[in-house]
């Protein structure tokens, strides 16, 4: 049980990957409400300073969801690439790819055994 639970417990570059993109979740969101803000600024007559705020929440805005999204596929790589993602198939055979159906209806298929299968890399 502990074991398992260990496994379980995100490591810290998982926990900061949760928080950026948390964080990149929450200035998205924030941009309508920047927009709003700015467009009541440039009402008051400081046209500049309202494109300024709408400008700066968009582009961190963008900055967070580049950051959210570089530092999900590396950790996505790591979990696909790493041994703690073991994907092992039920029959104990080395392939792990998807088992063939054992009988075809088509009269015309050629069946073939594994040693005559070509392993593109």
């Amino acid at each position: 049980m502990t074991g398992w639970y260990t496994e379980r417990t995100p490591d810290r570059p998982a926990k900061a990957m949760i928080a950026v993109t948390l964080l990149a979740l929450l200035l998205v969101a924030a941009v309508p409400v920047a927009l709003l803000a700015a467009v009541v600024i440039m009402m008051l007559g400081h046209v500049v300073g309202g494109l300024a705020l709408f400008g700066g929440s968009v582009l961190a805005a963008a900055v967070a969801v580049a950051l959210a999204g570089m530092s999900g596929m590396r950790q996505l790589r790591k979990l696909v690439s790493g041994r703690s993602f073991g994907v092992v198939p039920l029959d104990g055979s080395p392939y792990t790819d998807a088992a063939e159906p054992a009988g075809s209806d088509y009269t015309n298929v050629v069946q073939l055994d594994r040693s005559q299968y070509t392993e593109v890399r």
